[in-house]
């Protein structure tokens, strides 16, 4: 047999690195660029002095960017630097509700459209420059609007449709409410990261007996069903679930209203319960 050479492979990056957190994620994004700087400046192989390594190594890798708003609360993007053939990853969190701006001289809350505006406002900052766009959004927009069960709009999908035909490469979000979006989007780059582990391994009371007869693993609806039983087979404990009884004769608000929770599962009398969902909203299927 012939014998195989061993060397060391490098992997070449795809362009200088470019962090862009928005407003809504300028915190979370600086802790990314020091873990950055730190991680890049300790890595030490061979070949890392040649010109394809240029700016590999650097103070920050954060682009200055904003979204200023006029004072009728239309805005516009800004890039403080070039993106020119760089790899650029985009920070944005639709969810966070303290983020303001002033319209007609009144303070106004960023609601989840307008962080989606915003960041499509900074891609098309960059008109095709980049060399590879990646968005973070830890929480999907729209995607709690994920199915079609009357005449309404598929908004998770048209949102992933939309930044696609914006240029961007990849979408990287963490435990997505129905992970089946990507349906939509079935030739482009779509990482759903699931921090089951994370949430397992952070054990805040030391005092938990995981078992079946101390600790029972609850869904509190039945969309969070498959969460629930993923969680309760790590842990080997029982799961139950509540479902919402509805009055499918009237609508009140865009939807029929909640008339009961019902349980269904084993007793949960003195024991631990963990109760698994994708988010909080109001609150209330977690108060019933």
């Amino acid at each position: 047999m012939a014998q195989v050479n061993t060397k060391d492979f490098s992997t070449l990056p795809v362009g200088r690195l470019g962090l862009i957190p928005l407003q809504s994620c300028s915190s979370l994004g600086a802790k990314v660029n020091d873990w950055l700087v730190k991680w890049r400046a300790e890595r030490q192989y061979p070949g890392m002095d040649s010109f394809a390594f240029e700016g590999y190594k650097r103070d920050s890798y954060i682009i200055g960017a904003k979204t200023p708003r006029f004072g009728s609360g239309e805005a516009k993007g800004i890039l403080n630097e070039s993106v020119r053939g760089k790899d650029i990853y985009i920070m944005v969190d639709v969810g966070n509700y303290s983020c303001t701006y002033t319209m007609a001289g009144q303070p106004q809350r960023m609601s989840p459209d307008d962080h989606y505006a915003d960041l499509k406002r900074l891609i098309a900052a960059m008109t095709d420059k980049p060399k590879k766009i990646t968005v973070i959004m830890p929480f999907l927009y729209e995607s709690r609007q994920h199915k079609r069960s009357s005449r309404e709009s598929l908004d998770c999908a048209v949102m992933l449709q939309e930044l696609k035909s914006y240029g961007v490469d990849n979408i990287v979000t963490f435990d997505a409410h129905d992970p089946r979006v990507v349906n939509a989007i079935p030739k482009s780059g779509f990482e759903n990261v699931r921090p089951t582990y994370q949430f397992i391994k952070t054990r805040t009371t030391p005092d938990l007996e995981i078992d079946n007869n101390h600790m029972m693993v609850i869904s509190p609806d039945e969309g969070a069903m498959h969460r629930a039983i993923y969680f309760a087979n790590l842990l080997g404990v029982d799961v139950g679930m509540f479902y919402k009884r509805r009055d499918y004769s009237r609508v009140v608000d865009g939807r029929n209203p909640i008339v009961a929770h019902e349980f269904l599962g084993d007793s949960v009398e003195g024991k631990d319960v963990i109760i698994i969902d994708d988010m909080i909203s109001s609150g209330e299927s977690m108060i019933d």
